[in-house]
């Protein structure tokens, strides 16, 4: 029986779906404005596992993630740059989506954009300010009145005269507390802005997700996710909008992903300590960052370093070596490898755990490759069909050892066809005993990061 850490309530509970057989999940996706880093990377992934596990499992899953394409930032680097908000968001929109397609994530269901949601933010402003959660404030804009929802801070686990004290209040605050948040923005010069009851502007950050949330999903859904930096003060607020709006907790589950941490500082743009997808990809197979990513256990931080690719690399290479030579056979799964790894992706999602079955049944299948064939092969099957569901083992051993990439950062760079012909000359000489020139010829290849096995079948190699 699936358990998922709910964060609302600070610990694992049994998953029960608001509709028997059917899930609803909505995920806060990119703002758009510059391409994805690992931060990026790692939600997306993890939400990625959590839809694939749903699915396998029988559920008829709605996911939801949005894009965020008008916000503070976007209009910000827009001027930087002399272009429209739209140009910039759709260039960043299309390199999102090749990057996410790189890294073997699976498209939402749907993916709504706040800029198609401005009738449902105007819609529940309205409501919101009918209702007294919210009024207009002395500069036009428009705010959420935290004084009205005594529950504010629950996600953050924080009492409001806690976050109150702890608020900076602005010069010429237009506010009546310092703890509200902008729901509507009055329209300021050469900025993009939409009409509205209280004159034209824009919407605030927060709002924009409980619009697309209740629009995709109804005011009552059964999983909403996000990074740890979302959970205050965005996810907190989006509470208070969707509960105060529609009457309802907008979603029964809470969880979170942890940070992307580079020497124990979370990544981020704001930070400038962030690789993005595509540099990291220069370097590394698809594969092994989605590898990186679930060897740690997605509540947890996530310690980026080349050491760590390259343990995850590591990780992968052990796979497909397992899986090198079998024959690809159509199996049914073995029930005691399903069951073990259902137990740990029943437990939150622990993929570290789900990791360690896959290795185990890689150990059983280098046990069983000499002695009988047909049943490794047949484990072999099960392995990759495991791993689909994490995402990994979707290309041929081959492929994944042998790929070419001019841009790893050993010192020398060899391509396969000049690999091939050195193994051809080493054994040459080998067959001459001419060992001394076997030997240097290997070395050439080790110095290049090539790896030679020499088997009754002939000689093998990969890449280091």
């Amino acid at each position: 029986m699936l358990q998922i850490y709910n964060s609302l309530n600070r610990q694992k509970e049994v998953f029960i779906p608001i509709e028997p057989g059917k899930v609803r999940i909505y995920v806060c996706g990119m703002t758009v404005y510059d391409y994805c880093h690992v931060g990026h990377a790692r939600a997306m992934v993890v939400f990625d596992v959590v839809f694939r596990w749903l699915r396998a499992t029988g559920y008829e899953v709605n996911y939801v993630r949005n894009i965020t394409d008008i916000d503070d930032k976007i209009i910000r680097r827009a001027q930087e740059n002399g272009e429209s908000f739209q140009a910039l968001t759709m260039r960043f929109i299309d390199a999102m989506h090749e990057d996410l397609e790189t890294l073997g994530i699976l498209p939402p269901t749907q993916e709504p954009r706040a800029t198609e949601a401005i009738d449902d933010i105007l819609a529940i402003i309205q409501t919101l300010i009918h209702k007294g959660f919210a009024y207009v404030g002395k500069n036009g804009d428009v705010y959420y009145d935290v004084s009205h929802f005594p529950q504010y801070g629950r996600l953050a686990n924080k009492k409001l005269d806690d976050l109150r004290a702890g608020a900076r209040i602005e010069v010429e605050d237009a506010k009546d507390d310092p703890l509200d948040f902008v729901l509507w923005k009055a329209a300021k010069p050469d900025e993009p802005s939409w009409p509205s009851p209280w004159g034209d502007g824009r919407p605030g950050w927060h709002i924009e997700c409980s619009a697309m949330s209740t629009r995709c999903l109804g005011h009552h859904f059964d999983i909403h996710g996000g990074g740890m930096d979302l959970k205050f003060p965005h996810h907190e607020n989006e509470i208070a909008q969707s509960e105060a709006s529609n009457d309802h907790r907008p979603a029964n589950f809470w969880m979170h992903n942890g940070f992307v941490q580079i020497r124990d500082e979370k990544m981020s743009k704001s930070l400038g300590n962030f690789f993005t997808v595509r540099e990291v990809l220069r370097h590394y197979q698809p594969e092994v960052v989605r590898m990186f990513i679930l060897s740690s256990h997605y509540r947890g931080p996530l310690n980026y370093s080349d050491d760590n690719l390259e343990n995850a690399k590591a990780s992968l290479t052990r796979l497909y070596t397992a899986l090198r030579g079998l024959p690809v056979v159509a199996a049914p799964m073995t029930e005691t490898w399903q069951n073990r790894f259902g137990q740990a992706m029943d437990d939150d999602f622990n993929t570290p755990e789900a990791l360690a079955v896959l290795f185990e049944l890689a150990r059983e299948i280098n046990r069983l490759r000499l002695e009988d064939q047909d049943k490794a092969a047949r484990l072999g099957a099960n392995l990759r069909q495991l791993g689909e569901l994490l995402g990994l083992l979707q290309t041929g051993p081959d492929d994944f050892l042998q790929l070419e990439n001019p841009d790893d950062p050993l010192n020398q760079y060899m391509s396969n066809a000049e690999v091939d012909d050195f193994i051809v000359q080493r054994n040459a000489a080998r067959k001459a005993k001419n060992w001394a020139e076997a030997d240097r010829l290997r070395t050439v290849l080790q110095n290049a990061g090539i790896v030679l096995e020499d088997t009754p079948q002939g000689t093998i190699w990969r890449r280091n």
